[in-house]
């Protein structure tokens, strides 16, 4: 039986999305024959006051919990000193193990998290290291504008980065743009593209919410929807400009479905005339299904230097319950290569909103076509990012891993 650790900030019951897709493949692995255990902090990833148990079992994981101060995730110094908290702890269990894992895997929250893989290399020379990159640092800081580029920092950042990915054995990043950046740490590294599954995969396309529908957008005949979290990583402009393009369109609108804390600056670039954008509430727990079974597409944001940092999830769940995807974002990214490659949406940049207000149109005069492309989403999530098909990937680069010796 093979041991392997799982080293992630959050874990199974936290809702965050990232935690989600790491304890359902840990639990997969148990039910493969594989020994877990993962080693989370003791807090939530939302409430720090919440302090989970040190110890329990899951679904045969074993979680050992990092006890924490209750930092707040949301300030950017309680994010970090919660980063060197786990890392230091991390770091110090690779001394204290005796008996060595077969592998770990090592996530990416908190920041910087695959710096301890030195440190396992160091003292457990032959466990595989395998790190997943959700967020790629310091290139996310980058696009932040928390980190200079070349400054001293960004240059012990760079040092520390390239030392890390040298010391796994697997890299495995979830789009194609994050892969060539993470190529430039260490050309020669093993990687693989896993993308993150949807939360909610239903056996068929999720039919239209009626009751949900009429409430967000009346009686308007063509439904786009951004719903879930608008922060620094998003941009509206495009949005606003391609539904100001669709001003004599009255039957398409936009409802954007996110916390009240919005960006306050696309709230603030909304005038009188533009009837065709509603910001809502994002939906009670336990409705979400509904809301996002009211729209026809899904909107989807992420900024040009964004691209390769991070991969918007919400694009997987849009595709599982048969929603064709609206990108605004940069062509280079994998989403968009992805949305041309199936043909499941569009992609929105500047300069082309009023070739897709035409094609917005098309499809409002053409609504059977709608219904094909539903379909055509949910079978190729079906096929390509299904949980079913991702774990399949997982089990068997890990198999390799463990297998092969001409790895780090």
């Amino acid at each position: 039986m093979a041991r392997i650790f799982v080293f992630y900030h959050f874990f199974n019951p936290d809702p965050v999305v990232s935690a989600v897709l790491l304890s359902e493949l840990s639990a997969e692995l148990v039910e493969s024959g594989w020994e877990v255990t993962a080693f989370p902090s003791n807090r939530g990833s939302s409430e720090p006051s919440k302090e989970y148990p040190s110890s329990e079992q899951w679904n045969g994981v074993q979680i050992q919990r990092v006890s924490r101060p209750p930092l707040q995730q949301a300030k950017a110094s309680g994010r970090l000193l919660n980063a060197l908290w786990m890392l230091a702890a991390w770091s110090f269990r690779a001394v204290c193990t005796r008996q060595s894992p077969d592998a770990i895997l090592i996530g990416t929250d908190p920041i910087f998290s695959v710096a301890i893989a030195p440190v396992w290399r160091l003292f457990h020379p032959r466990t595989k290291i395998v790190h997943w990159c959700f967020d790629l640092y310091p290139e996310a800081a980058y696009a932040d504008g928390i980190l200079p580029k070349n400054s001293v920092l960004d240059s012990i950042f760079t040092a520390l980065m390239k030392k890390s990915y040298r010391a796994c054995d697997l890299v495995v990043d979830i789009g194609a743009c994050m892969r060539r950046l993470l190529h430039t740490y260490n050309p020669t590294m093993h990687s693989a593209t896993i993308p993150p599954w949807a939360l909610s995969e239903p056996r068929h396309v999720l039919p239209t919410a009626a009751v949900e529908r009429s409430v967000l957008f009346g009686e308007r005949q063509l439904a786009l929807m951004y719903s879930g979290s608008f922060g620094r990583a998003h941009s509206f402009e495009d949005m606003l400009e391609l539904m100001r393009h669709l001003r004599d369109s009255p039957s398409i609108g936009l409802v954007v479905s996110t916390s009240t804390n919005v960006d306050s600056t696309f709230r603030a670039a909304i005038t009188s005339d533009d009837d065709n954008i509603r910001f809502v509430d994002l939906a009670p727990k336990g409705q979400m299904e509904q809301r996002l079974a009211a729209a026809d597409i899904h909107v989807i944001s992420l900024r040009k230097n964004w691209t390769g940092t991070v991969v918007p999830s919400k694009f997987f769940g849009a595709l599982a319950v048969g929603r064709p995807v609206l990108f605004c974002g940069s062509r280079d990214s994998s989403l968009a290569a992805l949305i041309e490659e199936f043909q499941i949406g569009w992609v929105l940049e500047p300069g082309n909103a009023a070739e897709v207000a035409k094609s917005m149109r098309a499809v409002l005069n053409d609504l059977a076509s709608m219904e094909a492309m539903r379909e055509r989403c949910h079978q190729v999530y079906q096929d390509n990012f299904s949980r079913a098909a991702a774990i399949g990937q997982w089990k068997t680069r890990l198999q390799e891993v463990l297998t092969r010796t001409d790895l780090a």
